[in-house]
């Protein structure tokens, strides 16, 4: 994305910081919203809001104590650790499961101009397992992901009364 196309979409470029294992460890991008932070907040908190393909679809959720299991109809079950939430501005996820290694989801909220910046940090690619280059496949495929994932949060935020 250009400069001038990420003033006009009001989101940021990744920042992909390195890490031991010889990439990238860090997805960081942030997106302007229309709406309040409290609103933004209540999408952001709910765990697996993001798992979708590209459209906002309501999960049911079983919880146990911390941990949600997540049941999207299209893509199967997801097994998600509540971290940390703290209205309206954190909620922090990681992902939990067989195997599969986990990395953490940060979303913060901060009012701005009038409406709200959502960001989202996502670390721990250099912990899972495979080769360097199955984690920077898993990265990239994050990093485009979260493009896709934040447009959902503006279109479900902005379009709720």
């Amino acid at each position: 994305m250009t400069a001038s196309n990420e003033a006009a979409s009001g989101m940021t470029v990744p920042n992909l910081a390195s890490s031991d294992m010889g990439g990238v460890d860090r997805i960081e991008k942030s997106i302007d919203i229309a709406a309040p932070p409290e609103r933004v907040f209540a999408l952001v908190s709910e765990p697996g809001w993001f798992i979708n393909d590209g459209e906002y679809r309501a999960h049911e959720i079983d919880r146990d104590g911390d941990v949600s299991l997540v049941h999207d109809p299209v893509h199967g079950d997801f097994g998600i650790l509540t971290v940390a939430l703290e209205a309206p501005r954190l909620a922090v996820f990681r992902w939990v499961g067989e195997g599969a290694g986990s990395t953490l989801l940060e979303f913060s909220v901060e009012e701005s101009d009038g409406g709200s910046r959502l960001r989202v940090v996502e670390t721990g690619f250099a912990s899972l397992p495979g080769s360097d280059a199955d984690r920077r496949a898993a990265l990239e495929g994050n990093s485009q992901g979260w493009d896709i994932e934040l447009e959902v949060a503006r279109t479900v935020c902005e379009s709720a009364a």
